[in-house]
């Protein structure tokens, strides 16, 4: 869908949360690489960093790819950086949250360092806030109205319906949403995800394969002040979609 959407709102700065590609569990280098062939500027992660063992070969040597900046200390990798696309800079910052995941570093104390830090080069700045918890997201969305550009959230696979532009300037949205089955849960086949509903039992998830949905955003920027002038989600379904 990349080459349409392309087509449609000429971006020109592309970026994608890629730590479910790897078949729903972490990110190889060749996926990396194919998101980077098809004009993705930098690629953001969360909780399933880890899953696939072959970005430990990786992640220290490729700027291009951030996981949660509040891991701790001394974890592989970088928790932001800057991009760049068609003349135009994106810094972007990585954090995941606390509620109903790992208790890790503060992410709004990290955010909040790294921002003032990036804000002294970078008025265009996007945190992808990788957690479970609305209230959490909605959180640091004000928390960083003003400072950050765009705030979106990701992980729980299920697109939000609150998209707006916070008093201070920050685009702001609960969830981009998944791209991935619309048939199965969270894109995972259904038998397997209800056996272990029903009965508590461990159960093996594959990816289900029936038609496919696409979400994410579209946002425009302020070059001059880092504040969004726009904000529009991109809500795409297999049976709605003729090919350009």
């Amino acid at each position: 869908m990349l080459p349409s959407l392309k087509s449609k709102y000429q971006p020109h700065i592309i970026i994608v949360n890629g730590e479910n590609s790897a078949a729903g569990r972490g990110i190889t280098s060749a996926i990396a690489n194919e998101f980077f062939n098809w004009g993705v500027h930098g690629i953001t992660m969360g909780n399933h960093t880890w899953d696939n063992k072959d970005i430990f070969e990786f992640i220290d040597d490729e700027p291009r790819i951030i996981r949660p900046a509040n891991f701790p200390p001394g974890t592989p990798g970088r928790g932001y950086t800057v991009v760049k696309g068609n003349g135009k800079e994106l810094a972007i910052v990585n954090l995941q949250g606390r509620t109903f995941l790992p208790a890790i570093d503060c992410p709004f104390r990290t955010g909040e360092e790294i921002v003032e830090e990036l804000r002294r080069k970078h008025k265009c700045i996007l945190v992808d806030f990788h957690a479970e918890a609305t209230s959490e997201k909605i959180a640091m969305g004000y928390f960083m109205d003003g400072h950050a550009s765009i705030v979106v959230g990701t992980h729980t696979h299920v697109q939000s319906n609150d998209d707006v532009i916070l008093p201070g300037g920050t685009a702001y949205l609960t969830d981009a949403g998944m791209v991935g089955s619309r048939e199965g849960i969270l894109g995972m086949e259904k038998d397997a995800v209800l056996y272990k509903f029903t009965t508590q039992l461990p159960a093996r998830f594959v990816v289900d394969e029936g038609k496919w949905q696409l979400n994410g955003l579209f946002a425009e920027l302020n070059e001059d002040t880092g504040a969004a002038i726009r904000l529009e989600k991109i809500r795409l379904r297999e049976d709605e979609w003729v090919m350009s």
